[in-house]
């Protein structure tokens, strides 16, 4: 039972990011219009990831880079709640803290984004396209090698400029971010899922608090979509089988249909030469056993020792 007396104000901790910030906005609405008598605050936190922006994720660390400042100030208590893309979070959960709710899912697809929206195969021999996804390369290159793939970093809008004042062809993000931002003049080619298996999480938002916090559980659990979070749970468990993290070549893409849980997943060479790529389906109350039946098939095919290079690096 929540007592309203003592939750008189929520603090959100986000990221400063414009897509962040909507991120954490949806969740402040949608929270008062469950709680009109609560009021809730927005509190910025600059992330490494948001500090470095011109270094590979992979060379500042990749694992928490854009979430463990946040988490800090949710476990000193400067905020109360965590948003986050559930992208990402680290697979593995800070002790201490919980995955409180995860709201409907937005599109999940990779886009193409190009001066007039033609499709990969479209794109002339050797095109430069520019993402800052090792799993995007990954898939990138499997099917075109032909391709100069460069790095990319920056807020959706950097990115967009890059595309225009740095001599590329194409440039690969999420499709949520363009859709969630209204950039309706934004041209793009949508990837099917099979055609680019997104990351773990993609298009999810997640809403983390500190653990054994029922009061504030039981509010942010208005927000959470039952079929979201099940899909989401299955793709991090199998993540996290594999041991891997959100700058490895690993991609998932899971879905309740009827009764069951649904999950398709990728593992890659960053030169795209070498694929995984497998299905798995279980049970719906089973969905972080399937996720890890599902790793099991890809460890069988020897993708941990393709992993383990970049844990090396």
């Amino acid at each position: 039972m929540i007592d309203r007396g003592a939750m008189e104000r929520i603090r959100i901790g986000t990221r400063g990011s414009q897509l962040a910030l909507w991120q954490a906005g949806f969740v402040e609405a949608e929270l008062k219009r469950n709680f009109p008598d609560i009021s809730f605050e927005q509190v910025i936190v600059k992330t490494e990831g948001d500090r470095d922006q011109s270094s590979s994720l992979a060379s500042i660390g990749g694992l928490g880079v854009f979430t463990k400042a946040i988490e800090v100030a949710l476990l000193d208590r400067t905020v109360d709640i965590a948003v986050h893309s559930l992208k990402d979070l680290p697979s593995k959960m800070t002790e201490g803290l919980a995955l409180g709710s995860v709201p409907p899912r937005g599109p999940v697809e990779d886009v193409l984004v190009t001066e007039d929206g033609r499709s990969l195969l479209e794109l002339c021999h050797g095109a430069a396209v520019a993402t800052g996804s090792i799993r995007r390369r990954s898939q990138l290159l499997a099917r075109r090698p032909d391709l100069e793939i460069k790095d990319l970093r920056g807020n959706i809008d950097t990115r967009l400029r890059k595309l225009r004042n740095e001599n590329l062809d194409a440039i690969v993000i999420a499709k949520a971010a363009l859709v969630r931002l209204g950039l309706d003049q934004v041209s793009y080619y949508t990837f099917s899922t099979e055609e680019m298996i997104p990351g773990v999480g993609q298009g999810a938002i997640g809403v983390q608090i500190r653990e054994g916090d029922e009061q504030t559980k039981e509010i942010v659990e208005r927000l959470d979509h039952a079929a979201t979070h099940r899909a989401v749970l299955a793709e991090r468990a199998f993540l996290h089988r594999l041991d891997s993290g959100c700058q490895f070549p690993v991609g998932a893409r899971a879905k309740v249909e009827s009764h069951s849980i649904v999950i398709i997943g990728f593992v890659g060479s960053e030169d795209g030469r070498t694929s995984f790529i497998e299905r798995h389906q279980g049970d719906e109350d089973a969905v972080e056993r399937t996720g890890i039946e599902l790793a099991e098939k890809f460890i069988a095919c020897g993708a941990l020792e393709l992993l383990g290079q970049y844990r090396k690096e």
